[in-house]
């Protein structure tokens, strides 16, 4: 009777202990749980600077997405852009570098570097991908825009200090690795003491019998029979002290609770250590080649690209509307900016003088986005909007990191041609006189085009060609082969040369490559013979100023061209895609 209050104690204390450790697992997922996020702020000490930057490893902390809080003074803007792209507009600016975080989590590690002491303002730069304007406080939830490294870059004029405050709040990765075993066992504790009083009832009474020395055999010792009783009582001595030795029903119990207690926790803890050690592939250092950031990355993305379309035909439309080449100064240059400026000119003057083409963004048809990260760096676009007769090749190029785009030439796609495919991602720009896996390089294409405008045998005539339907090559030689006819009286000179600078190759999806550049198209007129004279027509004469000439006169076109470059090995010519062409001077000799 002794041993009933003893099983119930040893199964009450089971169930306490593993109400305690039910409680203590619970616990560690629920009121002793870390904190979801962990912020860390920068310093107060940081010396001022215009700029500041945050960068990628801090981005990628613990994952994301990361919250960043910023607090300035006075208007400030965060620009999200590659980490080149924003080394590039930093320059040699003073600025401070949040690089990292403490160990501890709570601190940001910030980096001054001496240098100027302003900078332009970052606001408005075709660098970036995203930007966000604030007053005072911003706060911000940084997403990568693609795949790829990222940096941000704060400022607030690029005179002014840029904000300092900076705090940025990171998903918390501290976990609870005893929780679910801490709940595990106390549920099997609770089990097992709940248990323990039905399996010691159900056993108390199996394997008891009379024994030779119980009073119920009489008590009785037979001296003749000895030996023999004494080898029955040892038997069931022995007997006994084996179920003794074991313990009985209640310590069995208590050892298959421990037993299995012990191997669940000795699983559960192998299995927490195996998690916490990180694998290779989460590793924060493993970059794959040519991820974006890297040299083959893009130099815009679509979002940027349709932006900066945005702003280039609305800098041409207002400047075509009010015939002032000022207007387009911001967003157009080169070739396109000298046809359009001469083209008002001659519009003031003679009223059915042609308009130049007018520049949509949309509908964006197509794109070469080159994979070259160093300046100057081109871009071209196919569009075709309201106007646009056929679809348009804007050709568009940043001088240098603090410029924007602009646009260098707008040629119409010849009728019946098609773009040529682009890889998608980005493509390789070559440069002008590389003539790789080509054949011909794009110095030589141009040069090629040129001869061909030049001459109407050519022997480029059956290695450069146009489409069907395509006018351009076979007007300029109709063209000047009837100014030479109808001119009697004077002697003229064509010539097409290329300008180098203007020339930018880009593969193309088939090995071969498509190249745009700007062709010099002069056309000289003299007087065959002394005292003779050549009558101006009206668009010349205005930017001659005069229509008729004893001395001679040199008109200049701008030729915007662009050219397709069949692979090394392939039987097909090289193929005239757009081109167009536009007065930008004439003078007498």
């Amino acid at each position: 009777m002794i041993g009933i209050p003893v099983r119930l104690k040893t199964a009450v204390s089971l169930v306490l202990l593993g109400l305690l450790t039910l409680l203590a697992g619970v616990g560690q997922l629920t009121f002793w749980a870390p904190a979801e996020t962990v912020t860390a702020s920068a310093p107060g000490d940081a010396k001022a600077a215009p700029l500041t930057v945050i960068n990628q490893s801090v981005l990628t902390h613990k994952g994301g997405p990361t919250k960043i809080s910023v607090k300035g003074d006075g208007n400030f803007v965060l620009a999200v852009g590659r980490p080149d792209d924003v080394d590039a507009w930093v320059g040699k600016t003073a600025h401070n570098s949040v690089n990292g975080v403490s160990e501890d989590g709570k601190s940001l590690q910030v980096a001054g570097t001496d240098g100027e002491a302003t900078a332009p303002s970052p606001a408005g730069s075709d660098l970036w991908v995203e930007t966000e304007n604030a007053n005072g406080q911003l706060d911000y939830t940084f997403t990568p825009p693609a795949s790829g490294d990222w940096s941000l870059l704060l400022a607030s004029d690029g005179t002014k200090p840029a904000p300092s405050s900076v705090s940025v709040t990171f998903p918390n990765d501290a976990t609870m690795p005893w929780a679910v075993p801490l709940i595990v066992i106390g549920a099997i504790l609770v089990l097992a003491g709940a248990a323990l009083p039905v399996v010691n009832k159900f056993t108390r009474g199996r394997g008891k019998g009379p024994r030779p020395s119980d009073p119920a055999d009489g008590g009785k010792a037979d001296g003749g029979k000895i030996n023999e009783n004494t080898e029955v009582d040892n038997g069931t001595a022995g007997e006994d002290t084996k179920k003794s030795a074991g313990g009985g029903p209640t310590l069995r119990v208590s050892v298959v609770a421990a037993a299995v207690a012990a191997a669940l926790v000795g699983g559960t803890a192998a299995g927490a250590q195996a998690s916490d050690t990180p694998s290779p592939s989460g590793s924060p250092s493993a970059s794959p080649s040519g991820t974006p950031g890297s040299p083959s990355a893009p130099v815009v993305v679509d979002a940027q690209l349709k932006r900066i379309l945005e702003q280039v035909a609305s800098a041409v439309a207002a400047g075509d509307a009010a015939r002032d080449a000022a207007k387009l100064a911001p967003r157009v240059d080169g070739a396109e900016l000298q046809v359009r400026t001469q083209n008002y000119k001659i519009r003031s003057q003679v009223a059915t003088h042609e308009a130049r083409m007018p520049v949509r963004s949309s509908k964006l048809l197509g794109s070469v986005i080159t994979t070259q990260r160093s300046w100057p760096r081109t871009v071209i676009a196919v569009t075709q909007g309201d106007g646009n007769v056929v679809p348009q090749v804007l050709t568009l190029v940043q001088a240098s990191p603090r410029e924007n785009y602009k646009l260098k030439s707008a040629s119409p796609l010849q009728p019946g041609t098609s773009f040529p495919a682009i890889p998608l991602g980005g493509t390789q720009q070559v440069a002008a006189g590389d003539k790789s896996g080509l054949q011909y390089s794009g110095t030589e294409a141009l040069a090629a085009l040129g001869d061909r405008l030049t001459k109407a045998d050519s022997a480029f005539k059956d290695k450069l060609v146009e489409g069907t339907n395509s006018p351009y090559i076979a007007d300029v030689l109709d063209y000047q082969a009837s100014t030479v006819k109808a001119g009697a009286n004077g002697n003229f000179t064509f010539t097409h040369t290329p300008a180098p600078a203007d020339t930018a190759v880009f593969r193309t999806s088939d090995g071969g490559a498509v190249v745009v550049g700007k062709l010099d198209f002069d056309f000289t007129s003299k007087p065959k013979a002394d005292g003779d004279t050549l009558t101006v027509d009206k668009a010349a004469a205005v930017l001659a100023g005069g229509d008729s000439t004893k001395v001679g006169l040199v008109q200049t076109f701008a030729e915007s061209v662009a050219v397709y470059i069949p692979p090394a090995g392939s039987t097909a010519p090289m193929k005239l895609v757009a081109a167009v062409r536009g007065l930008v001077g004439a003078s007498f000799k």
